[in-house]
């Protein structure tokens, strides 16, 4: 489609040629650049013969369009997310992602040029990227004359060997989704990198396959738990379907437990933090990504982030991860015919274990959050047996 729009139908199939460019974010004085650079000037030229009244900011845009519809922000989750993400969105503390886009411009009729702005690294403040922390975990060198050398310098460098990993995707949360609460947008850019970084490092040999993730699958994973090296074994078996596990210490003023990053579709890349250094806390996480990657990745959002201390609140996506990751550590059907539904006892934990061939902590978990009681049966919770499995990782 280039040529000019004329009718709704045009409009559509341009739409959707444009979406797929921005998800290939092509360099500049590519061909691939250039007709996305024409299929905007044909969607900006159909837009603003129909959409003349709409203001140009994207915020302001919103507004006008829920005081046209009489709209109230709850009406806004089905298009952003969850009622956090639409207060963050509406107070400008979150940027609109592709998938938000998307469903904003369908469903609220807003020109996608309004609600696509353009963002330039000139705009990142380098000096605010933790960069002593980086340089003290090794993560960066340090510079030989650290009062000359700008930040950006040090960076730049660190942000290339990411591979894929364009630095505004993050920075500006496009084709991400974040559940938890709001972190330190330098720190946890840096994070994501970091994460990229060590994992283009050691590619796998083979390609990921989606439909490989079964539940039948998955639940071979998390019986890997009964070893004291299982997060080893999860790894391993992992890598041997083209899924990277890369253990990284979170930064401070981050609250992440752990991610799933779609490079492109055959290279998911899973990172982990061991905020809590607990075994119950290990298997949950990455079994919740696991579902995520099974469930959810694709062209719109290729990145999802998660700090599992937080609720789901009313985001479909994270109810669905939790959902299946629950059913894959302890199916539902189990935990109600065993003793540890109502039991508070450790007998009554390792019983339904042994049942599930999987760790007792896993087990202890669930008690611990079906009854809130979090001190309950603490000695079955695998407490600092984790990241000493990790010892790249800079735990000091």
């Amino acid at each position: 489609m280039n040529k000019v729009i004329k009718n709704k139908t045009d409009y559509e199939e341009t739409l959707s040629a444009l979406e797929g460019l921005l998800d290939l974010n092509p360099a500049q004085e590519t061909p691939e650049n250039e007709k996305l650079e024409l299929l905007t000037l044909l969607i900006e030229d159909y837009e603003s013969r129909q959409y003349q009244s709409i203001p140009p900011n994207p915020i302001e845009a919103i507004k006008f369009r829920m005081e046209q519809q009489k709209l109230n922000p709850r009406d806004l989750i089905p298009y952003i997310g969850s009622r956090s993400k639409v207060s963050e969105v509406l107070s400008g503390k979150r940027s609109l992602t592709l998938s938000m886009i998307r469903a904003l411009s369908s469903g609220l009729g807003i020109p996608t040029n309004v609600l696509i702005q353009e963002q330039n690294q000139d705009d990142i403040d380098w000096d605010r990227f933790p960069i002593k922390q980086m340089i003290a975990w090794g993560w960066i060198p340090a510079p030989e004359h650290p009062r000359s050398t700008r930040s950006e310098e040090i960076l730049r460098p660190f942000f290339a060997e990411a591979g894929n990993l364009q630095l505004q995707a993050v920075f500006y949360r496009s084709s991400s989704h974040i559940r938890g609460r709001s972190m330190d947008d330098y720190a946890f850019t840096a994070w994501s990198a970091r994460v990229l970084v060590r994992a283009s490092a050691n590619p796998p040999a083979v390609k990921y396959k989606a439909g490989i993730l079964t539940k039948k699958f998955l639940r071979e994973v998390v019986q890997l738990s009964i070893s004291e090296t299982g997060p080893l074994l999860a790894r391993d078996l992992l890598r041997e379907q083209g899924i990277q596990v890369v253990v990284e210490r979170r930064l401070p003023r981050t609250y992440l437990d752990g991610a799933v990053i779609m490079t492109d579709k055959l290279s998911p890349v899973i990172g982990l933090t061991l905020r809590h250094d607990r075994i119950d806390n290990f298997w949950f996480t990455l079994t919740h990504e696991l579902a995520h990657l099974s469930l959810h990745l694709d062209n719109e959002s290729s990145i999802f982030y998660d700090d599992l201390d937080m609720e789901a609140e009313d985001d479909p996506r994270e109810r669905e991860a939790d959902y299946l990751a629950g059913e894959v550590l302890i199916p539902d059907e189990a935990w109600k015919q065993s003793p540890a539904c109502h039991l508070r006892s450790p007998e009554a934990a390792e019983h339904l274990a042994k049942l599930l061939n999987i760790h007792p902590a896993i087990v202890a978990g669930r008690m611990r959050h079906e009854l809130k009681a979090y001190r309950l049966l603490n000695n079955l919770g695998g407490h600092k047996k984790v990241r000493k499995l990790f010892p790249e990782v800079f735990w000091r």
